[in-house]
C-alpha cells in the first residue's frame, strides 16, 4: 500500500478504523458512517472496503460528479479493493436532490460492478443511495442484480 500517495485525511481515517473498527451490521450502520457525505452539493461515489468479518477497513471517494450524475468505472472501484485486500465491498453515493430512488443508471452501474466483483472474488454486498436525511439500500429492497 502506498501511504505516501494518501492524503492526510485518508491516513487519519485508516488509522481510526484500525484503532476502532466499525462493524457493518446492517445498511443503517454503513449509512451512519457515510452520512456526512449526504450534505455534499455534488454526487460522491464511494466504495466501502470490508474485511472478512465485515468491518470497515477503509472508505474511498472514487468519483465526484455533478449535481445529478457521477461517472464510475469498475477499474477505479476494484483497484482500491485489491490494494487494501478487501474481501467484500459496499458501494454508495449521495443524491444531493434528496430523492433516494435508484435511477436506471444506478441499477446498471450496480449490475456492472457486481459482475466485475464476482470475477475478482470481491462481492459487492450493497449499493446505498443516501442524503443527509435518509438512505435507500438496494440489498434491503431486493434490487441487487447479478
Amino acid at each position: 500500500m502506498n501511504y505516501r500517495a494518501m492524503s492526510k485525511a485518508e491516513l487519519i481515517q485508516l488509522l481510526e478504523l484500525r484503532e476502532k473498527p466499525v462493524e457493518c451490521k446492517n445498511p443503517k450502520s454503513v449509512y451512519d458512517y457515510l452520512r456526512r457525505y449526504g450534505r455534499e452539493a455534488q454526487e460522491h461515489f464511494l466504495v466501502v472496503l470490508l474485511d472478512g468479518a465485515h468491518k470497515i477497513k477503509y472508505v474511498k471517494v472514487v468519483s465526484i460528479g455533478l449535481v445529478n450524475r457521477t461517472l464510475v468505472h469498475p477499474r477505479e472501484v476494484f483497484a482500491v479493493c485489491i490494494e487494501h485486500r478487501a474481501t467484500a465491498c459496499i458501494i454508495a453515493h449521495n443524491h444531493p436532490s434528496g430523492n433516494l430512488e435508484p435511477s436506471a443508471d444506478d441499477l446498471e452501474v450496480t449490475m456492472r460492478l457486481r459482475k466485475a466483483g464476482l470475477l475478482l472474488g470481491i462481492e459487492v454486498l450493497d449499493h446505498l443511495i443516501f442524503s443527509d436525511s435518509g438512505y435507500h439500500s438496494m440489498a434491503e429492497c431486493g434490487e441487487l442484480l447479478s
